[in-house]
């Protein structure tokens, strides 16, 4: 019981930090080639820039957040070099401010799902229906989901509550995420009974030893469509590693975490 306690708090603990890192605040002082990555790709991304030091001999920097918020951030001038955005219109608005090279390419479809933590008395099922009960008995009290002003994630959240006619009656109880990492720390922090995260955070290992996870039918809602851009500024390091998220091996490393391979291109 002890170890499981520990391995819990070594996980929150990391959790805990992600704001800090991820936050809604502009970063103006990147010296190195940076990556702007939504905040699902955390655990995927980082094992892939690993692998593309291996590989090439060069290193990217990978800062983690909301993809809305890396938006207004480079329209304001954030000194990123590539933007990995888990909403392709983030991408496409960009590309018409005239602020990337192109309008990208897609690198991944994402998914979402309700995690209960061990203890919880909410039950993970994909249909919602224990959630919707939970409401209606007084179990639910606080429930987490990312903020859907700017998170494509919450975004996603909010269609699938609103789908299920959940959305009206569990508003009251929302608590906020700022982005999906923080909104999975607060899912399982204990102080809510779960909450909607990406099946990419879920499926990793410090996390999903900590609850119960079920995905929600894609049906409910607008597909994650992730799209990925360089920057009109990109050193020749961050267009290597543009191309190298699109080659087997990263898409291999990025599969087991639920991303499957992007298909035909839109644009």
């Amino acid at each position: 019981m002890d170890l499981i306690l520990t391995s819990r708090r070594q996980c929150l603990k990391w959790l805990s930090q992600l704001p800090l890192i991820c936050g809604g605040g502009a970063i103006f002082a990147q010296s190195q080639p940076t990556v702007a990555a939504a905040s699902d790709l955390k655990f995927s991304l980082e094992e892939v820039a690993l692998h593309f030091e291996k590989d090439t001999g060069q290193q990217v920097r990978l800062v983690f957040g909301s993809s809305g918020h890396f938006y207004t951030q480079i329209n304001q001038g954030a000194p990123f070099h590539m933007l990995m955005s888990a909403d392709e219109s983030f991408i496409f608005k960009l590309s018409d401010a005239g602020k990337t090279k192109d309008r990208g390419q897609i690198y991944a479809k994402g998914r979402i799902g309700i995690i209960a933590p061990n203890q919880s008395t909410l039950k993970a099922d994909g249909q919602l229906k224990d959630l919707g009960q939970s409401i209606k008995d007084g179990r639910l009290q606080r429930f987490a989901i990312a903020n859907p002003n700017h998170a494509p994630y919450g975004m996603r959240a909010k269609e699938a509550l609103v789908k299920a006619g959940l959305w009206e009656s569990i508003k009251s109880k929302l608590v906020f995420g700022e982005n999906i990492s923080q909104a999975t720390q607060f899912a399982l922090s204990g102080s809510t009974q779960g909450g909607i995260i990406a099946q990419s955070l879920a499926l990793s290992p410090s996390i999903e030893r900590l609850g119960h996870f079920e995905l929600i039918p894609e049906s409910w809602h607008q597909p994650l469509i992730q799209r990925m851009a360089l920057m009109k500024d990109a050193p020749k390091v961050i267009e290597d590693f543009y191309r190298y998220i699109s080659e087997p091996k990263a898409q291999s490393i990025m599969r087991p975490f639920g991303f499957s391979a992007p298909q035909q291109q839109r644009s």
